[in-house]
């Protein structure tokens, strides 16, 4: 499937119907410790707390009761859990065993059925694999399903349609398909903007896939839960490896140290890939000094070590 901005355009259709803009904002106090104008796009205000939700609805709209199954550590999880209850189609989610106990009570209390088994995302997957081989349920990856990340870009239509100057985006990368969407919307509409990707370098999969050109699997060891992906994902490498202008790595303790920033100076939770963007802008200031630079808060659900190491 060759997603175009005109698919961005058509999801939008689909997440107005449920969904308010989300606001985005600036903060004097947080443009001087980056030495940019930053606009942080505000996705933890969402109703699961993260921007997955918007993929959950434009896929779980075109899908007409059709139970899914899919796999996840959290944010993606509770996106389909939440879009499933709102149409209420049967829904069931397969994470890992070590999986934080608050996110799988979220995703519980919309509904899904939870199923808790390996030590890993990969295990997760083969078992999500086997279950839709089983009931014919619809197998959905979170990253390679062309309808998720089409949703994902609304997000981006929402960030260029009230910044069309912007001269950088920053957008954190686990599968990608946040970053595959908006460089498909930047390209539309905002040509001359840069998008830059930015992971965590314990789990380099996505990063390496796109410095490579071709598939790879890496080691899964960041603590950032929402990067925490061990392999690269097809569709949105094949996107991003044309149009995504740089690829960055910062590591978990920048990662932190952007989260308690951003708690300190734009009065905002964030979990750690919700702050991955501002820690590309403070452990690279030379890329974006005096620049206008937006960066998305993906989520805000910490987990009860991250919010620990915040109120340390």
């Amino acid at each position: 499937m060759q997603l175009t901005i005109d698919d961005m355009r058509a999801a939008m259709d689909v997440v107005r119907r449920y969904l308010p803009p989300t606001p985005m904002w600036s903060y004097p106090v947080l443009d001087a410790a980056a030495g940019a104008t930053v606009h942080v796009k505000h996705e933890n205000t969402q109703p699961v707390g993260a921007f997955k939700i918007r993929g959950g609805l434009n896929l779980v709209a075109a899908l007409d009761g059709r139970p899914t199954v899919t796999y996840s550590t959290g944010n993606h999880a509770q996106s389909m859990a939440y879009a499933s209850h709102l149409f209420g189609a049967a829904c069931t989610v397969v994470m890992p065993a070590g999986t934080t106990p608050s996110k799988v009570e979220a995703v519980d209390a919309w509904g899904a059925d939870v199923l808790l088994t390996g030590a890993t995302l990969a295990d997760a997957e083969a078992a999500a694999s086997k279950i839709a081989g089983e009931t014919g349920a619809r197998l959905v990856s979170p990253g390679d399903t062309p309808e998720l990340l089409a949703g994902v870009g609304t997000l981006y239509l929402e960030i260029f349609e009230a910044r069309p100057d912007l001269d950088a985006i920053v957008v954190p990368i686990g599968s990608g398909s946040g970053a595959a969407a908006a460089t498909i919307v930047a390209r539309a509409l905002a040509p001359d903007c840069k998008v830059i990707g930015v992971q965590s370098s314990a789990s380099p999969a996505a990063h390496d896939a796109w410095r490579t050109g071709t598939a790879q699997t890496r080691p899964n060891e960041t603590r950032v839960e929402g990067l925490a992906t061990g392999r690269s994902f097809t569709i949105p490498q094949q996107i991003l490896r044309d149009a995504l202008t740089d690829f960055l790595l910062v590591t978990d303790e920048q990662i932190a140290r952007a989260q308690q920033v951003l708690a300190a100076k734009a009065h905002t939770l964030a979990e750690g890939a919700g702050a991955a963007g501002l820690a590309a802008l403070l452990t690279y200031p030379d890329r974006f000094t005096g620049r206008e630079v937006a960066i998305v808060c993906t989520g805000a659900n910490a987990s009860p070590a991250e919010l620990a190491a915040l109120s340390g």
